[in-house]
């Protein structure tokens, strides 16, 4: 039997984890943290072409870190929840540090 713990780590990684596998998805993340916006807006500000846009979308859809919403034609993709970008962001200062830690070992040992 699984512990509670395990459980909700492996719904974690399906959940979570696999959404942000690509960096692609989490600069689509980013690029949604300013406000909803459609696919096309989004693929160009990636720099990606539009389906690949689209497929990345999907994927963070289906892990429910996006919502759409239509609005006429145009289907607009918003951030379904902002802690995401919180987390990114501890994420980032987290390996900010750890570089910042390593160059400093390497210049020790160069200077030893």
């Amino acid at each position: 039997m699984e512990h509670p713990l395990e459980q909700e780590v492996n719904l974690l990684h399906a959940q979570v984890c696999q959404g942000l596998a690509d960096p692609k998805r989490i600069l689509l993340l980013y690029a949604l943290s300013g406000g909803p916006q459609r696919v096309t807006d989004l693929a160009r500000e990636i720099n990606v072409p539009q389906p690949t846009a689209s497929h990345h979308l999907k994927i963070l859809r289906e892990r429910g870190l996006v919502l759409t919403e239509r609005d006429g034609t145009a289907v607009y993709y918003s951030l379904a929840d902002r802690r995401v970008i919180e987390a990114l962001d501890i994420l980032r200062t987290m390996l900010a540090d750890l570089l910042s830690q390593q160059a400093g070992l390497a210049e020790h040992l160069g200077t030893s």
